[in-house]
């Protein structure tokens, strides 16, 4: 009874909470359970201590009255390693930061406990969130619930695999390049990477600031669409002490208002290819939408390639140019994946001000000009990687027998980093040998509503199925 508790979504969970068939502390003891059988094998927390965690869910059950009636009251959540949560490990993967515990809360996280949400612990990340896998030389390898060979993905790899395995109910991740994305299609579970800004990034660490306030953002985790749009819902508004936080209020559309958006779809880039079950998995999506009464038709934006050379450029060269004065004579302390990373930036030329400078330009140009291809397709459907989850440390793999390299894999999440569009993620389809597949629905910038609402639709057509280790 337990586990089939975790594993319900965060919605339903909720519900047994206000109607008092199940205490916050019941609820949190089956987390507690699920948490202490499966994170061995999974190893998806940063920092977890069941004793905190159960005192804190009796003084929420000492809270029950006007306490309880908090939209979020009991949830047990959980919150990546790279977003400050105040008493908890927040080290971003790193023996740079081993140890660092802030002693204040991120806005969101604020706002996360001022809902009522009971706290579990913080996961893990790849060290400084620069890699596609989870794995550091402070807390170790993460590891996929659908096979613990494989990765759950990165930068918020452990949110994802503890979210699938029903060690958290949802929670929180953070996305500059597909960090929320690509481990929900790894794991099979749903995400939104917003329009930077809608849920506050102040308190991520490293600060989204300069390129990653257009790259960057906070993004909820659940099992469920509606679970993401319960977060999303209860989170975003703007931060007035934050300059990228825009004062768009909360809006939710009907489903008439949502038919009105024809939606273009592609199956990839014409660059680089996607697995036969991708393909397959964005195709029933759009079947899905079209029965849905959704107007549904080929497109695909011209600028894709231009707008992940420039993403690149911004992550990776300004990336690495961002952690060099912290780096600096510590070099011996850096995990193989963010040397990794360093490499990917020291094989092109060093950027000047004035290549940046331009780039910047030009990425305000692009944006454009990409806005305005959407102007008949504002939705798009499409790919979230090229393939499903990897084994650990794999970098190349043949698809449609063609080589297909690491971060050509998972450009798909790219293009709309660099676009500053939100991005939902819903799981779809599965490959030949059962791992998640999942698909990717975008809207224009602070249309995020707009993203949630469609991509509900497909979840209800798809879903969340549990993966095995949890059986």
């Amino acid at each position: 009874m337990a586990n089939e508790l975790v594993l319900e979504s965060a919605t339903r969970q909720l519900e047994l909470l206000r109607s008092g068939e199940i205490s916050v502390t019941e609820l949190a003891e089956a987390h507690i359970r699920q948490i202490e059988r499966l994170n061995p094998q999974l190893n998806a927390f940063a920092d977890f201590d069941a004793e905190r965690v159960r005192e804190r869910a009796r003084k929420h059950d000492a809270w029950r009255g006007q306490r309880a009636r908090r939209p979020l009251f009991g949830l047990p959540v959980t919150v990546k390693s790279s977003i400050a949560t105040r008493g908890l490990k927040c080290e971003i993967g790193s023996l740079l930061h081993k140890g660092e515990i802030p002693a204040h809360d991120a806005v969101v996280v604020a706002r996360l406990r001022a809902a009522g949400a009971l706290i579990l612990g913080t996961t893990n990340c790849p060290e400084f969130l620069m890699a596609y896998e989870t794995d550091n030389l402070l807390h170790g390898q993460t590891r996929n619930p659908w096979n613990l060979e494989c990765t759950p993905g990165g930068s918020s790899g452990g949110e994802s695999a503890a979210i699938a395995a029903g060690l958290s109910a949802a929670g929180l991740g953070s996305d500059s390049g597909g960090s929320v994305r690509v481990p929900a299609h790894f794991t099979g579970i749903c995400s939104l990477k917003p329009t930077p800004g809608r849920i506050p990034g102040r308190g991520h660490l490293p600060p989204c600031v300069g390129p990653f306030q257009i790259l960057g953002a906070i993004g909820p985790m659940a099992r469920t669409m509606a679970d993401v749009a319960l977060l999303f819902r209860m989170l975003s508004g703007q931060d007035p002490n934050d300059p990228a936080s825009p004062p768009v209020a909360y809006r939710e559309p009907s489903i008439e208002e949502l038919r009105t958006n024809t939606i273009g779809f592609f199956e990839d880039d014409g660059l680089v290819p996607v697995t036969q079950e991708t393909r397959a998995a964005v195709q029933a999506a759009a079947s899905a939408l079209r029965d849905a009464g959704f107007r549904v038709e080929p497109f695909q934006p011209s600028t894709l390639e231009r707008l992940r050379q420039l993403w690149s450029k911004f992550f990776v060269q300004c990336g690495a140019m961002f952690y060099a004065p912290a780096i600096a004579g510590k070099e011996h302390q850096l995990s193989p994946t963010f040397n990794e990373f360093l490499g990917f930036s020291e094989a092109v030329p060093a950027l000047t001000a004035a290549e940046l400078l331009d780039a910047w330009a030009e990425l305000d140009l692009l944006r454009a000009e990409t806005l305005a291809e959407m102007s008949r397709f504002p939705v798009l459907l499409c790919p979230v990687a090229s393939i499903p989850a990897f084994r650990h440390g794999e970098r190349e793999w043949t698809v449609e027998g063609r080589a297909v390299k690491y971060l050509d894999a998972v450009r798909h999440t790219q293009w709309f980093n660099a676009l500053a569009a939100p991005a939902a993620v819903v799981p779809v389809g599965s490959s030949p040998e059962g791992l998640p597949i999942g698909v990717q629905i975008v809207a224009r910038p602070f249309q995020d509503e707009t993203a949630l609402g469609i991509a509900a639709i497909v979840d209800e057509a798809f879903g969340y199925r549990p993966p095995p280790i949890t059986l």
